[in-house]
C-alpha cells in the first residue's frame, strides 16, 4: 500500500483498528492520541491504550493537549501530505482548517447507526436506552459533532446479556473488518456519502458517575439496563448505611415487594413496577467484586432490608 493514513484514537475501543490498519500494511506515518494522564495518586502516568500499540508497532505518536489553534501540529501534518485521516473516539474536536489536509479528508468510525446517538457515549446510552441494535457508521467528519455524510452503517443485535464492555468489543471488532472493506472504495470515490437526517438524530452526552445511582421506584428494565450500559464504569450502584454497593451483574427476577425491598436471602430486590432484579455479581466499596453466595455470607443488607434514595 502507498497510501498515507493518520489515524487519531484514544480508548481501547480503538485499538483492533488500527491493529487492522497496520496489519493491512498501510504507511501510517503518525498516530494522535489524548496525553498520558496521572493517576489519582499521581504515582504513575497511564498512556492511553493507542499510545502502547502505537509504540509497539514503532509508529511516531503526537499527544497534544489541543488541536485547536494548534500551528504546530497543522504545519506538522501539512507537511506529511496524507491521503486520509482516520478518526475512532479521539476524544478532541478536529477544527475546521485541519480537515482539508487530507486528499480524501477524516473519516470517522463512531460506535452508533447515526443520526442516533450521536456524541460521547453512544454504547452506554443505548444500552440504558433498552434498544435491541446498534452498530458503528463510516462517515465523513464535518465541523459540528457527529454530523457529516455516512457512506456505510453496520448493525449487531444487543442481547440481554449484553453490557458496554462487551458491546465496545464486537462494535471495535466490526469496525476493524469494515473499515478495510471501505478504504480502497474511499480512496477510488466508489462510495457515496449521505447526509443525516437532522430530525432523526440523538444526543448521548457523556456519562457522569451521579447517573450511576439506581433509583428503586424505576422499573425492573430500565434498572437492568443502567447496570448493562455503565459497566464496567462508572458503574450502576446502591448506597445502604452509608456504604456504596456497585452491581455489576443482574438479571430480571420473578418476586415483588415494597420498593427497594430485599425480598429474598439472595439479594433479589423490588422495584418500582412491582418486579425484582436478582443480583448475580456486587462489589462493596473498597472491596474485590464478589457473586452473590459469596456476598451474602457476610453481607449486613439481608432479606427484609429496605435500600431507600434519599
Amino acid at each position: 500500500m502507498t497510501k498515507k493514513i493518520v489515524f487519531m484514537g484514544t480508548p481501547l475501543f480503538a485499538v483492533p483498528i488500527l491493529k487492522s490498519l497496520y496489519q493491512k500494511n498501510y504507511i501510517i506515518p503518525v498516530v494522535y492520541t489524548q496525553p498520558p494522564k496521572k493517576s489519582q495518586r499521581g504515582q504513575k502516568i497511564n498512556k492511553s491504550q493507542i499510545q502502547i500499540v502505537a509504540e509497539d508497532y514503532n509508529i511516531d505518536c503526537r499527544t497534544p493537549d489541543t488541536l485547536k489553534a494548534n500551528k504546530e501540529e497543522y504545519e506538522y501534518l501539512k507537511k506529511l501530505d496524507l491521503d486520509l485521516v482516520i478518526v475512532v473516539a479521539y476524544g478532541q474536536i478536529i477544527p475546521k482548517e485541519f480537515l482539508k489536509l487530507a486528499k480524501k479528508g477524516f473519516i470517522n468510525i463512531h460506535a452508533s447507526l447515526l443520526p442516533k446517538w450521536r456524541g460521547a457515549a453512544p454504547i452506554q446510552r443505548s444500552i440504558m436506552n433498552l434498544e435491541k441494535e446498534t452498530g458503528i457508521s463510516i462517515m465523513r467528519i464535518g465541523e459540528k459533532l457527529d454530523t457529516g455524510p455516512v457512506c456505510n452503517s453496520y448493525r449487531i443485535k444487543i442481547k440481554d446479556s449484553d453490557n458496554a464492555e462487551t458491546i465496545s468489543t464486537k462494535l471495535s471488532i466490526l469496525a476493524s473488518e469494515k473499515i478495510i472493506e471501505n478504504l480502497e472504495k474511499i480512496f477510488e470515490d466508489k462510495l457515496t456519502f449521505k447526509e443525516q437526517d437532522d430530525s432523526k438524530a440523538t444526543y448521548a452526552s457523556k456519562i457522569e458517575k451521579s447517573e450511576g445511582e439506581i433509583k428503586w421506584n424505576d422499573n425492573a428494565e430500565s434498572i437492568i439496563g443502567k447496570i448493562n450500559g455503565l459497566y464496567p464504569s462508572p458503574g450502576a450502584f446502591f448506597i445502604f448505611k452509608d456504604e456504596r454497593y456497585k452491581i455489576l451483574k443482574a438479571e430480571l427476577g420473578t418476586k415483588s415487594g415494597e420498593v427497594g425491598e430485599v425480598i429474598t436471602g439472595d439479594l433479589e430486590i423490588s422495584c418500582g413496577d412491582q418486579k425484582s432484579i436478582k443480583i448475580i455479581e456486587i462489589q462493596r466499596q473498597g472491596k474485590k467484586p464478589q457473586n452473590i453466595n459469596e456476598f451474602v455470607l457476610g453481607s449486613q443488607i439481608t432479606k427484609g432490608s429496605r435500600i431507600t434514595n434519599v
